[in-house]
C-alpha cells in the first residue's frame, strides 16, 4: 500500500488537474491519496487584496474537497520540516505537483525536488500544468527561444495542444486519506480569518460559469470590444487562471468545442492569441530570471528614472489630473482589477509621462491585482517601459487624452470611477482642466479643488522620455 501526496499550490481546483489526475492513474489497489496544501510562514506576514482573493479561492477548494470526501490537509512552517513531518505521519511514498517555471516558485521547486528525492527518499512526479505550452516547448528551428511574439505565436499555433486531464472523482473519494485531525489546521484558519473583503466570482464553479457566459456571445466581438473599459467585452478569466480555479486547457478546448466557427471568428482568434501571450511571457521570464529587477535590454539597465515619491503617491491614488488614468487606478484600488487596455495606458503614463521606474509600478500592481501573475505583469511593464525583449518602441508614447477619447468616447467609464466628474459635459470629460470657470461651476467641479490639474504636460514629457532613451542608444 502506497500513500501518494498531491500538493496543491496555484492550481486550486479538482478538475483538469494534471498532478491529481496522474496520481489517480498510478493508484493501485489499497493505495491512498492525500491532498495537501503548505502554508508558507511569509503568507501570514503581509496580507494584500491579492491574498484576500487567493485564500478565498483556497477556501472554495477546501469546501469542495470536503464535500467530496477528499479533504485538504495543511502543513505550515518551514517547507522542508513540514515535508519531513508529513512523511513521518503518513509514510508518504511519492509527491505529485504541478511545477513552476519562473521566479520564487521555480527556485523553491528545484530545491525541494532534490530534498524529497535525496534526503527523504520520496519519489517525485512533476508536470507542466499552468500553461498550454511550457517555457521550453516553443522553440526556433535551431532550438533557441523566441524573443519576439509574432514568430513565437506562429510556432505556438502549429503545436498540438495538450488534452484535458480527466480526474476520477469516484476513485479519489474511495482512495482519499481523511486524517485532518492529525494535521494542524490553525494556520489555515488564521489565514481565512484575515480575509478582509468578499469577492464575487471565486472558485471552480464561478470560473466555469464565467467562461460559459463569455463563450455565449462576447468572444465573437472580442477583437472590437476588448479595448473599451465601459463595455463588458473581456473574458475576466485572468483571476481564475491565476489561482488555478480553472485550467488553461479547459479554456482552450471549450472554445474549440463550443464556439460556432461559421460566425466571424476574428474575436476568437484574437482571444486565443491572448492565451499565447500568457505562455510567451512565462517563457521570457524563465529565460530572464532576473527580469523582476533588471531591464531585459542590457543598454537600458541604467536609465535615470525620476524618484519623486510625491508624484508616485498621486499616481497611486488616482490624482494625476488625467481622467482615464485616474479612473483606471481607482478601479484597481477598489476592485482589485484593471482593464487590460488601461494597464498599458497607466504603465505608459508612469514610465513615460512621469519618467518613473517601471519596477515601482510593477510592485504596486503586485499588491493590488487579484489576477497578479508575475511573468505577465513583469512582461507587460517592461513592454510599456520599452525595456523588454519585444516592447513598444521608446518613441511611441501613449497620449493619455487620446487614449481616453478613443476608448471611452462618452466618458462612461470615467464617470463610473470618478464621481467628481459626473456632471462634466462630454466636451470636457477627457480634459476637464480646459473647462471655463462657468462650466466648472455648473458641473460642481472646480479644477484644482474638486479634481486636480494635470500633474504634467504630456507633450513636454514625451519629448523628455524620448531624449532619455536616445542617450542610451
Amino acid at each position: 500500500m502506497a500513500t501518494r501526496v498531491v500538493w496543491f499550490r496555484r492550481d486550486l481546483r479538482l478538475n483538469d488537474h494534471t498532478a491529481l489526475a496522474k496520481a489517480l492513474e498510478h493508484t493501485e489497489k489499497d493505495d491512498q491519496i492525500l491532498l495537501m496544501f503548505h502554508i508558507h510562514p511569509a503568507l501570514n506576514k503581509e496580507f494584500t487584496v491579492r491574498h484576500d482573493y487567493f485564500f478565498q479561492t483556497l477556501k472554495s477548494l477546501v469546501d469542495q474537497a470536503h464535500g467530496l470526501g477528499a479533504p485538504i490537509h495543511f502543513l505550515d512552517g518551514d517547507l522542508k520540516e513540514a515535508l519531513q513531518t508529513l512523511k513521518s505521519k503518513v509514510e508518504a511514498e511519492s509527491v505529485y505537483f504541478n511545477i513552476d517555471e519562473t521566479g520564487f516558485g521555480w527556485k523553491r521547486d528545484q530545491e525541494i525536488l532534490a530534498y524529497l528525492e535525496e534526503e527523504l527518499n520520496v519519489k517525485t512526479f512533476t508536470y507542466q500544468d499552468h500553461h498550454l505550452h511550457g517555457a521550453d516547448e516553443v522553440t526556433k528551428k535551431d532550438g533557441g527561444y523566441y524573443k519576439v511574439f509574432t514568430p513565437y505565436y506562429k510556432s505556438w499555433k502549429d503545436l498540438q495542444k495538450p488534452a484535458v486531464q480527466k480526474v476520477d472523482h469516484e476513485l479519489l473519494k474511495k482512495a482519499a486519506v481523511n486524517d485532518t485531525e492529525n494535521f494542524d489546521s490553525k494556520a489555515y484558519e488564521n489565514l481565512i480569518s484575515k480575509i478582509d473583503r468578499s469577492f464575487e466570482g471565486v472558485g471552480e464553479k464561478d470560473a466555469m460559469d464565467r467562461l460559459e457566459q463569455f463563450l455565449d456571445s462576447a468572444i465573437y466581438d472580442y477583437d472590437k470590444e476588448r479595448d473599451f473599459p465601459a463595455v463588458d467585452g473581456t473574458s475576466l478569466m485572468s483571476r481564475y487562471l491565476r489561482t488555478g480555479a480553472i485550467s488553461i486547457r479547459t479554456v482552450y478546448h471549450r472554445i474549440h468545442d463550443q464556439v460556432n466557427f461559421r460566425k466571424n471568428t476574428e474575436g476568437v482568434e484574437t482571444y486565443i492569441s491572448e492565451l499565447a501571450w500568457r505562455d510567451f511571457y512565462n517563457m521570457i521570464y524563465h529565460f530572464y530570471p532576473n527580469a523582476s529587477d533588471k531591464e531585459m535590454v542590457e543598454k537600458y539597465q541604467g536609465l535615470d528614472w525620476n524618484d519623486d515619491e510625491e508624484l508616485f503617491e498621486q499616481w497611486k491614488e488616482g490624482r494625476t489630473g488625467f481622467p482615464i488614468i485616474d479612473a483606471a487606478i481607482r478601479q484597481l484600488n477598489e476592485s482589485g482589477w484593471m482593464h487590460n487596455r488601461l494597464r498599458m495606458a497607466v504603465a505608459s503614463f508612469l514610465t513615460k509621462d512621469l519618467l518613473m521606474d517601471w519596477r515601482k509600478g510593477e510592485r504596486y500592481f503586485a499588491e493590488r491585482l487579484v489576477d497578479y501573475d508575475p511573468a505577465s505583469n513583469i512582461g507587460g511593464w517592461q513592454w510599456a517601459a520599452s525595456t523588454g525583449t519585444d516592447p513598444v518602441p521608446y518613441f511611441r508614447v501613449f497620449n493619455p487624452t487620446r487614449q481616453s477619447e478613443r476608448f471611452d468616447p462618452h466618458g462612461r467609464f470615467i464617470k463610473e470611477w470618478i464621481p467628481e466628474l459626473e456632471n462634466v459635459k462630454k466636451k470636457y470629460i477627457h480634459e476637464p482642466s480646459k473647462m471655463p470657470e462657468s462650466e466648472q461651476e455648473k458641473a460642481d467641479c472646480i479644477i484644482g479643488e474638486d479634481y486636480p490639474e494635470p500633474m504634467v504636460d504630456h507633450k513636454t514629457m514625451r519629448e523628455r522620455a524620448i531624449e532619455m532613451f536616445k542617450k542610451e542608444k
